[in-house]
């Protein structure tokens, strides 16, 4: 049953404005906080939040502004708190009536605000520079967007180009009170976007119809004439990845904040702003300086221009409920799994001969070996599920070994895992590459932003490096900066944020798989050496044949299955525990040196997702016995390695 066009997603500041008007004759009515719930109620609603329209699938163009819509995205900068007019006071023109107005949720107010009001009251919000999730692969946006089709076509009420409106400069509803920690990522895009917009200067925004590929589609009515706007794909949005596409937006939060940290993941529900006013503002500022507060002067000409984009290109989202994600995968249920146990039970019971499937799938990938497929299906669940001072427990870095250098190997094998997870990076470890790309972000000061870096990832994000890629030659200051980057993030799941004066540590959750011919450069956690099947002569032939590509159905299985177990809950039995120590001293009873302390621990490790992998909760004796056993397997094919490759470590 589609909601009624009253409409809490078509015009959502009405129902707003309504609380806001009938709480004036309440003034203890808490009208604020109602009016969030109202819309916390509605998103609850069976598949209400399939209703909202999202920023991720449905180009701006097609969006009324001032209407509800959501935004999967990644906080990647954060701006300083600012002041807005929460209430003002406004003087009707013709009748000189005066009436209270509510300006929360809005950039701009109505013409006729008496500034020196007693009435006027003011409010603090924070903004964020939010991007979509870097790396997010195309089966997501694909099965996220499935419904746009519906959503465009169900109710011409609620998706249509914007109505009359008329595009004037306004007073802008807020204004930043001091130069703090400015949104550094916004600071980077807008930094290129700026120099290019001040070179090809505008009367109003454009359409960003070349950011979504559609030049056939309406211009918004409420956009003026554009005279030689800069098009978005000149535009440097700062994404961490290159080549990524997607809208950023402002995210301007009313409540609880300090909750939200940098690199969160979030859906977002807001009530979306792209007035032209805003970028009529900025560019007349000089001659609507009146209007703004002499505070802004402390900010530098180019922090102005970074922070105020073109509303047409970086739209505003004023934030009613912000959910964090704990997963991107749109085949599990937007409920916890603790919140859905009908879903967690049937997906328990189907993990074992789901999990067989999916070893049968990478085995021939991976040139026969079943043992290396094993491992990468432990690799693909890994996760860090928590930290002991500065270790962090859960991660399981894998290097597989012996990887083909012909038939382009590796990018085929990375396009098959790209088809699993919900995001991941290729990164050819190439001399160019290193010595030229930005890994960690970096604060520019005289922008005051963060410049972001191919390591500013979300949690969960499958980072594959191909170490087939090195060649001869030397790493200058940039390559040596960039491997310890590497070396830091899989050893600490940590990036050090580089702020020209000190370095500021950021936790991280990322599964870095490392391709290599040899053993790699880099550490990990555990190395398997692949053990080819297939004869030297005819390897180039099958390299060309196994681009395999199996049924959606059966790709979803295992879609769900890696996120799932993943997120599953972990413990040992104080019994088991006590059986596995004592393991551990018998192994080490005749031998001291066979076992170290560290490969105890990996063992701990191989168990936990051995265990998971099979939709177990808790460490059974079994999968403890097949823990052991597959590392003996791992560890003599390795020591057999070493001893026909004495040049190898």
């Amino acid at each position: 049953m589609m909601p009624s066009t009253h409409d809490w997603i078509n015009n959502p500041l009405g129902v707003v404005e309504g609380m806001f008007a009938a709480s004036q004759n309440n003034p203890n009515s808490g009208w604020e906080a109602k009016a969030v719930e109202f819309f916390k109620d509605h998103l609850k609603e069976k598949d209400a939040h399939t209703w909202v329209p999202s920023l991720n699938d449905v180009p701006l163009h097609y969006l009324k502004p001032n209407s509800l819509v959501k935004f999967r995205c990644l906080i990647q900068d954060m701006f300083d708190p600012e002041f807005y007019m929460g209430v003002y006071e406004a003087v009707d023109p013709s009748t000189k009536a005066r009436v209270l107005r509510c300006g929360k949720y809005k950039d701009v107010t109505e013409c006729g605000v008496d500034f020196d009001s007693r009435n006027t009251v003011t409010a603090e919000r924070q903004t964020f520079y939010c991007v979509p999730i870097p790396g997010e692969n195309p089966w997501v946006k694909e099965i996220s967007s499935s419904g746009l089709d519906f959503v465009l076509k169900c109710s011409s009420n609620r998706i249509f180009y914007a109505g009359s409106s008329q595009a004037r400069v306004v007073p802008s509803t807020s204004y930043a009170p001091t130069r703090q920690k400015r949104s550094y990522e916004e600071d980077d895009d807008m930094d290129e976007m700026d120099t290019q917009m001040q070179r090809e200067p505008h009367s109003g925004p454009q359409s960003p119809t070349e950011q979504h590929g559609n030049g056939d589609c309406k211009r918004r009515e409420t956009e003026a004439p554009s005279s030689q706007t800069a098009p978005a794909s000149h535009l440097d949005l700062n994404f961490p990845l290159p080549g990524e596409k997607g809208p950023s937006c402002l995210v301007k939060v009313y409540e609880d904040w300090d909750g939200f940290k940098l690199n969160d993941t979030l859906e977002v529900f807001g009530i979306l702003s792209v007035s032209p006013a805003l970028s009529a503002l900025a560019d007349k500022k000089d001659a609507s300086s009146s209007l703004l507060d002499p505070t802004e002067c402390m900010e530098t000409a180019e922090e102005q221009r970074v922070h105020s984009p073109p509303a047409s290109l970086v739209p505003r989202l004023h934030v009613l409920y912000a959910k964090p994600l704990p997963h991107n995968n749109p085949l599990l249920p937007s409920a916890t799994l603790e919140e859905n146990s009908a879903f967690l039970s049937s997906t328990l019971s189907e993990m074992a001969s789901v999990r067989a499937e999916l070893l049968t799938y990478f085995t021939p990938i991976l040139l026969g070996d079943a043992l290396a497929a094993e491992y990468l299906i432990l690799h693909l669940i890994s996760n860090v599920y928590s930290r002991r001072d500065v270790l962090p427990l859960g991660k399981f870095t894998l290097n597989l070994s012996g990887c083909p250098t012909v038939a382009s190997y590796t990018e085929r094998f990375y396009q098959i895992i790209q088809q699993l997870v919900p995001s991941s990076y290729y990164l050819g470890m190439s001399l160019q590459n290193m010595n030229q790309m930005r890994f960690v972000p970096k604060k520019d000061y005289s922008a005051n932003r963060l410049v972001s870096g191919a390591l500013q990832l979300a949690r969960n994000t499958s980072l594959f490096l191909d170490e087939t890629q090195l060649e001869q030659g030397q790493l200058d200051t940039t390559g040596v900066r960039n491997v310890t980057a590497l070396g830091n993030l899989i050893t600490w799941q940590k990036v050090d944020y580089d702020f020209n004066y000190h370095q500021m540590e950021f936790p991280c959750n990322i599964n870095v798989l490392i391709a290599s011919e040899g053993r790699s450069l880099l550490p990990s956690d555990c190395q398997i050496h692949l053990q080819s099947q297939i004869t030297p002569p005819h390897m180039e032939e099958y390299l060309s044949s196994i681009h395999v590509h199996p049924q959606a159905s059966q790709l979803n299985k295992f879609r769900m299955y890696l996120s799932v177990a993943r997120l599953l809950n972990y413990s040992i039995s104080d019994e088991v525990t006590k059986s596995v120590e004592d393991d551990f001293v018998d192994m080490r009873k005749d031998d001291p040196q066979s076992v170290s302390a560290e490969d105890f621990h990996r063992m701990l490790v191989v168990a936990r997702l051995l265990s998971l992998s099979l939709g177990q909760t808790s460490l059974s004796r079994d999968s403890w016995l097949r823990a052991k056993h597959i590392e003996l397997l791992r560890r003599s094919r390795m020591e057999q390695h070493t001893c026909l490759n004495g040049n190898e470590p």
